[in-house]
This record gives structure tokens, sequence and C-alpha cells, in this order.
């Protein structure tokens, strides 16, 4: 989990526990879709990605966490709604076309990845969900959602509920070389990390090309570094601003001052993280429990399916 995922997401998620009945779930097959030769992690991934959850307040007993791969109806779902869904539906969703962009190998945009919003649509309508919240950069996902399930249902029958967008607010967080955060560009901060690694990852961040030294004056609505003082600094804030643009405020100085914020924001979760780890099963202990409380909404969705679909 890194910044851009707490402050995109993860803090939503806290909040609308409280708020609504809550379906959280392991993404463990959509990591497939480009890290597909690394299978031997994903016991990893799905074991440090609770206890994250957890650390940041994800609550069990008011939220159902579970793993994607223990809903093996999922991939029999998405395996029906593929069969009604046009490939240009696929093809144009934003997302695609940029991902066909950033990759490295040609040879890594396969099915799954073209299939990915098709996977998230199931991953909704599997557990009836009525509220997706997202930020503007994913209502063309939820659309597509929208539309598949409304394909399906004119088909055979008002059977899938129609998904809503439940916008809430999801700042973009610049990665250090000024991209989007994203595990895929390797430039991100690692809400997990120790306060050195966080420094250091502080450190590599580009800044403003014309502001060489202190002293010249910089431009902080452009500078990734200002972006996150938007995060974090609210206390130094207009200072900052002020004093980089005056050329006042160098940019090793400002960055200390950010991993100054970003280290104290971040020390209660890894506290807490420390005591999860001290109890090594609970992370299958959630899962188990979600599991179970996920099963019986899966399973009525599915009987719905198939019988409307004449598979029954």
């Amino acid at each position: 989990m890194h910044v851009g995922h707490w402050f995109g997401n993860v803090l939503n998620m806290v909040r609308l526990q409280d708020e609504h009945e809550a379906f959280y779930f392991i993404a463990d097959w959509h990591m497939l879709t480009t890290h597909y030769d690394r299978t031997a992690e994903l016991p990893g991934f799905v074991r440090e990605l609770v206890l994250d959850l957890l650390a940041a307040g994800i609550d069990p007993n008011r939220a159902t966490l579970y793993r994607q791969s223990d809903v093996p109806e999922v991939a029999e779902l998405t395996l029906l709604l593929g069969m009604i869904t046009p490939l240009g539906w696929l093809e144009r969703v934003p997302t695609y076309k940029e991902r066909l962009r950033d990759l490295s190998e040609r040879e890594s945009a396969s099915y799954g990845l073209l299939g990915y919003p098709l996977l998230q649509t199931v991953d909704i309508v599997i557990v009836k969900g009525e509220l997706v919240p997202v930020g503007e950069d994913q209502v063309p996902h939820l659309e597509l959602a929208r539309e598949i399930v409304r394909r399906f249902n004119r088909l055979y029958g008002e059977v899938l509920v129609e998904p809503q967008a439940l916008l809430s607010p999801s700042p973009l967080v610049p990665g250090s070389d000024g991209r989007k955060m994203s595990k895929s560009f390797d430039n991100a901060i690692w809400v997990r990390d120790d306060e050195e690694a966080i420094r250091a990852r502080v450190r590599s961040f580009i800044t403003d090309p014309k502001k060489i030294r202190r002293g010249d004056p910089g431009r902080p609505e452009i500078c990734p570094i200002f972006a996150l003082h938007r995060l974090f600094s609210e206390d130094i804030l207009a200072w900052t601003e002020e004093n980089c643009r005056s050329g006042a405020l160098g940019c090793v100085e400002c960055k200390g001052n950010l991993a100054d914020r970003i280290v104290e924001y971040f020390r209660p979760f890894r506290e807490r993280r420390a005591e999860l780890e001290a109890n090594p099963g609970i992370a299958d202990e959630v899962l188990a429990a979600g599991r179970a409380r996920v099963r019986p909404i899966v399973e009525d969705t599915m009987k719905a399916v198939r019988d409307a679909m004449r598979f029954a």
C-alpha cells in the first residue's frame, strides 16, 4: 500500500464501513494481469495487504474483507458476462490504452489485461453492489460495468443490480518521477516503510526543473513535492509556497520538511501494524470470516444468473 492508495482509496474505505454495508476484497486475481509470472509472491502479497488494511482502520466486524480467489464463482460469472460483452467496449476503456503505452513489452498486453474491467464488473455485481466509491478517473470503468449489467438484464431479465457511482474525493498523488504514484512505475512511497526508506524516496523526487539551487524562484504548482505538501503539511503550506516562489526555500530543505511530516503521519499506522505482525494467524482468520460472510450472497447471485440463463 502506497501513499496514492492511502489518499485515493483507503481513507474512503475506512469512512464508508460506518455508513454502508461494505464489502472489500484482496484482488489477487487482478495481480495476474501484469504479474502472471510472479505467483510465488501471491501469499505474501495477500497477507501484507490484509495487515495494511487492518492497520489503516478496516474493522472486520464492520466490513466484510475477503480474498477474490476464495470466491471461484467470480471466474464463472466473468466467463458468462464475457460472452455478451463486445470487444470494442473493453478496448475503449481509457486506462487500457494508457497501460498499453506504459508496458515495456508488448506481449504483456494479455487477454487478462484487456478483460480487467470485466473482472472488476463481476467483483461488484457478484455481491450485489449498489454503490461503488470511485474517483473521476474511474468513472469510465463503472460506466462499462453499468452497460454490461444493462445488456445482461435486457437479454435474461432483471437479475443483476446496476451499480451507481459514489463519487469520492480522490486526489491525484504524484510519484517520484512526476507521474501518478504507482507500483508499476516504481515511483511510490510505501506507507509501511521505515523512516529512512521514506526519507530516501522523498529525496529522489523530481522538482521544478527551473529551480536548480536555493535562490532560484520556484513554481510549486508544477512540483510533485508541493503536491504532497498539500496532503501532509497544512501547518506550513502557505509558508512553503511563499518561500518556494521567492527562492528563499531550497528543494533539499523543502523535501526534508515533507519527509518529516510523512514519517510522523504514518507513525501510528506503523505501530499498529507491528502489533498485528505479532499475531501470525490474524490475516487467515480475517479472510476466513470474510469468505464465510460473503458466500450466501455470492451463491444467491449465481443461482439467479444460472436460472436466468437456463444453466440451472
